[in-house]
């Protein structure tokens, strides 16, 4: 964690317990992630984002794809949810790599353990662009049969838009430079202002992400649903604290996910100017409030 809310809400909707595990910079935090699926027989499965992460811009390093394909599992079924939205959204003129997990998932002898996915979903149309699956030979034909009761087949003429449009790897590669070089200022405006007015205050840190769509902005323990609030009361709309955690539950209610990529880069850059003031202030309230509770006491 922090993570997907989408994600959340699909597990939640069908009932699948979910269990947190703290992102370490470089993936999931695999000790914990081993011990429990090691462990607990239940546990059937695990959701990562692995290139730039939603929302803390996580990039999977090679030795946690590893670690994730070579594991032992008690549940015969386990699975991984490989969720690489982001792949080729970069915010940098460096194409960040990401390790093959179905190569390594293979070569451990856990040929079925991930599931692949990915979309143009950013790329050309929100909704009405392709969805992308990989998986293993197995996984596929089970995936085709269910799928072939749902639909007697894709939308072909998309599909050829797409081929059209695209072409290539380099035609993808030149169609996310123009994306970047629209989203790089705004990314750049956020952390500007958060430096600005944040750095060395002791009350909030922030990703710098390399791609992706998001910042993922930490402050004081106990604030985040204040700091929305004083932004709400200000006319900023933000996600509501503790949506980056199952069940919309942070258990130290600090995190909050900022989307700085549909406004001008001058409407980001007052809006994160509230944020930070909103920020200060509710550092400000916390300060007071323990203060005048170590007085009473």
């Amino acid at each position: 964690m922090p993570g997907y809310d989408r994600h959340f809400a699909i597990c939640e909707g069908l009932g699948i317990r979910m269990i947190p595990v703290a992102l370490t910079g470089a993936g999931p935090d695999m000790a914990a992630v081993e011990r429990l699926v090691g462990d607990d027989p239940t546990i059937k499965g695990i959701w990562c984002v692995p290139k730039y992460s939603n929302p803390s811009g996580e990039i999977y390093a090679p030795e946690a794809v590893r670690r994730l394909a070579a594991m032992p599992t008690a549940a015969p079924d386990f699975r991984i949810f490989w969720d690489n939205a982001y792949a080729v959204h970069h915010l940098t003129e460096t194409r960040h790599g990401l390790a093959n997990l179905l190569e390594a998932c293979a070569r451990h002898g856990h040929a079925d353990r991930a599931l692949v996915f990915a979309s143009t979903s950013k790329i050309t149309f929100a909704g009405a662009g392709l969805a992308l699956m990989a998986a293993s030979p197995a996984n596929l034909a089970w995936f085709e049969r269910h799928l072939s009761r749902r639909t007697i087949g894709p939308d072909k003429l998309n599909q050829l838009r797409h081929v059209k449009l695209l072409q290539d790897a380099a035609g993808i590669d030149q169609l996310m430079d123009r994306h970047r070089r629209l989203l790089a200022p705004k990314f750049r405006a956020v952390d500007d202002v958060l430096t600005r007015h944040l750095e060395g205050c002791g009350v909030a840190s922030w990703s710098k992400p390399a791609g992706g769509y998001f910042v993922s902005l930490d402050v004081a323990t106990g604030s985040a649903k204040r700091v929305v609030a004083l932004a709400a009361d200000a006319g900023i709309a933000l996600v509501p604290a503790g949506r980056t955690f199952p069940y919309g539950d942070d258990p130290r209610d600090a995190n909050i996910r900022l989307a700085p990529s549909f406004p001008s880069v001058g409407e980001v850059a007052e809006a994160v100017e509230g944020v930070a003031l909103a920020v200060l202030l509710a550092a400000s309230e916390a300060l007071l409030r323990s203060h005048n509770q170590e007085a009473v006491a």
